[in-house]
């Protein structure tokens, strides 16, 4: 159950990132340290926040069983011109967030899935009113930098804990 005060939602908050914080102790600074865990929660943010978006534009057209984390790439193309004019970019479902963390502990290029991902969500903007908004947002989070691991098996085991540590937050 949810932390329901702000001080205790507040609490829950430190200690998850106490907890990031110590799976990412001695391998990343305190600097590189804020850009992975403040990037992967806006990350989470905003696919959470178009999956919301899409999901109420589709349930107030009649379709109720419509998830946009279900459904496919191919199917979810038909909104993006709109959807980015709208939000200023676009995240394809397999890409979202939660949808990337359900196979990270599978995925053995978990850090070119992720490199592929932010620059898919950067690439959506390109040519729109929303381009210098987007552009960059990724740059501070390198997934691929030995500071998270000296091999790619490394790397991905703490991109792992941390897509299922902020995951987990309660937000």
């Amino acid at each position: 159950m949810a932390p329901t005060t702000k001080e205790a939602q507040r609490a829950e908050l430190h200690k998850t990132i106490w907890r990031i914080a110590n799976d990412l102790r001695g391998s990343v600074d305190g600097w590189d340290f804020k850009s992975y865990v403040l990037g992967m929660l806006f990350y989470r943010f905003i696919s959470e926040n178009l999956t919301a978006y899409l999901n109420k534009n589709e349930h107030d057209a009649g379709e109720v069983s419509f998830d946009y984390r279900l459904a496919a790439d191919s199917d979810a193309e038909f909104a993006r011109d709109e959807v980015v004019a709208e939000k200023g970019f676009y995240i394809l479902p397999s890409d979202l967030f939660a949808n990337v963390r359900d196979r990270a502990a599978g995925d053995e290029n978990l850090n070119e899935t992720l490199e592929r991902v932010f620059k898919n969500i950067e690439a959506s903007a390109l040519g729109t009113d929303s381009e210098d908004d987007i552009k960059g947002l990724f740059d501070d989070l390198d997934v691929n930098s030995n500071k998270l691991g000296s091999t790619v098996a490394k790397r991905n085991q703490k991109l792992v804990k941390l897509l299922d540590a902020i995951g987990d937050l309660p937000l």
